[in-house]
């Protein structure tokens, strides 16, 4: 666990035990979930507030998504952010809780949850403007995991044009379908994660126990607008991804409705040939052609100009 205070507009100090009461100066409980273990008991011992076993679970459930609740002594909000890796795929994701009780904010985040040691290392160089509040210090978090997000736009777009431009490429077609398909996956479970965010953050805003004053409303409401920018980029590249489905299938039945045009002329040439060499290969005794001279040339050369002449006509008219 970490122990920071903060004091006016100074940069937190890291404690080394927990003080014996709050005060008026903010305080900063952050747990890594491992650890975390009773992290309520040292709560209601700094606090005397006793926290929901509810929340208490929720708090352990590293794979909980974005929610909001709260009692009339704390609020508690969990926040889906991104893994280690800034790459967008694959997409992995880390939940973080945190709980703000008066003067007191408790996180309780994956170890490797790289927003909070940003967020620490802005705070202790001074790079950020220090917050007063728990909601504030809340926001500064969560601002910086929203970030993430919006810093994968680019290679999401990177990403999902190549591997479009390759699967639809005339020249070298690729058939990697599967991966395409398993990125739509990604783009759809994104997609939801800021669904989850925005609702969240809209139940804070409207159910939490203390009334936003109209600086923090414009952070929270400039972090929304931060996540539906992330959402609609989402949502465009589904599209994209659609869009080279439906490519991919109408490319494909334009190849095979070349190649049954291509079939039709074929058998159109030589359906009238097929019935010529049918007719003079009847076995009568007596039939008027096989006493000419060169019948077997004029035949072979009919032959030859009613497909030249078939040829011709489907050529002019378009079917190949």
């Amino acid at each position: 666990m970490q122990i920071l205070q903060f004091t006016n507009d100074q940069p937190p100090i890291k404690l080394d035990q927990l003080p014996e009461q709050l005060g008026e100066k903010l305080l900063w409980l952050d747990w890594v979930r491992n650890d975390a273990q009773g992290w309520e008991d040292v709560v209601e011992k700094l606090c005397g507030v006793k926290v929901e076993q509810q929340h208490i679970i929720d708090s352990h459930n590293a794979m909980h998504p974005s929610f909001f609740d709260g009692t009339d002594r704390y609020d508690m909000l969990i926040f889906q952010g991104l893994g280690p890796e800034d790459e967008p795929f694959p997409l992995e994701t880390r939940t973080a809780a945190f709980f703000m009780f008066d003067g007191l904010l408790v996180s309780v985040r994956a170890p490797d949850n790289i927003s909070f040691g940003r967020v620490q290392e802005k705070l202790f160089g001074g790079r950020v403007r220090i917050p007063k509040t728990p909601l504030g210090l809340t926001h500064a978090v969560l601002d910086t995991m929203v970030d993430r997000y919006l810093a994968i736009r680019e290679p999401l777009t990177d990403r999902l044009t190549e591997i479009q431009d390759l699967l639809l490429d005339p020249d070298h077609p690729s058939d990697d379908w599967k991966q395409l398909l398993l990125d739509r996956r990604a783009m759809r479970k994104l997609n939801m994660l800021c669904n989850n965010q925005l609702d969240a953050i809209d139940q804070f805003g409207r159910n939490g126990r203390v009334e936003w004053t109209q600086p923090q409303t414009v952070r929270m409401r400039d972090l929304e607008e931060h996540i539906s920018r992330v959402r609609n980029h989402v949502q465009g590249l589904e599209s994209d991804i659609e869009s080279a489905v439906q490519l991919h299938f109408s490319a494909v039945a334009h190849g095979t409705n070349k190649i049954v045009n291509r079939l039709t002329v074929i058998s159109a040439v030589f359906l009238p040939l097929s019935l010529m060499a049918g007719i003079w290969g009847m076995n009568f005794e007596y039939m008027p052609e096989l006493k000419i001279k060169n019948a077997y040339f004029y035949a072979l050369g009919t032959l030859i100009s009613v497909g030249a002449l078939l040829l011709l006509f489907f050529k002019r008219k378009g079917f190949f």
